[in-house]
């Protein structure tokens, strides 16, 4: 299972950003996937998630900002981010549960500063 994930970067309060994370190594269209993010010293937290048949759910300090989208035949989960706040400041990590297993991308560091 692998899991990279790209896009983030650094962005002004107000601005967008779209996240991708290109998995490859298991049966992609039929897992729900995740994206998770962590600032410094805070714990690892849930952001978003995508069913395999495209239903979605947001964490409430992020709906309305966030979608996160699926394309089954790229492999590939999105997490578009619009009207960023220095609160969004974190590293985000592309995710998928089989079972008591997580798999994790790397990461992609996301800041949002003036």
């Amino acid at each position: 299972v692998q899991l990279q994930a790209s896009g983030g970067g650094l962005v002004q309060p107000g601005g967008s950003l779209r996240l991708s994370c290109a998995a490859s190594g298991f049966a992609f269209r039929v897992n729900s996937m995740n994206w998770y993010r962590q600032a410094p010293g805070q714990q690892r937290d849930l952001v978003a998630s995508i069913t395999s048949g495209g239903t979605a759910n947001y964490v409430d300090s992020v709906k309305g900002r966030f979608t996160i989208s699926r394309d089954n035949a790229r492999n590939t989960v999105y997490l578009q981010m619009n009207n960023l706040k220095p609160e969004d400041t974190a590293v985000y990590y592309c995710n998928r549960k089989s079972g008591s297993t997580q798999y994790w991308g790397q990461g992609t560091q996301v800041t949002v500063s003036s």
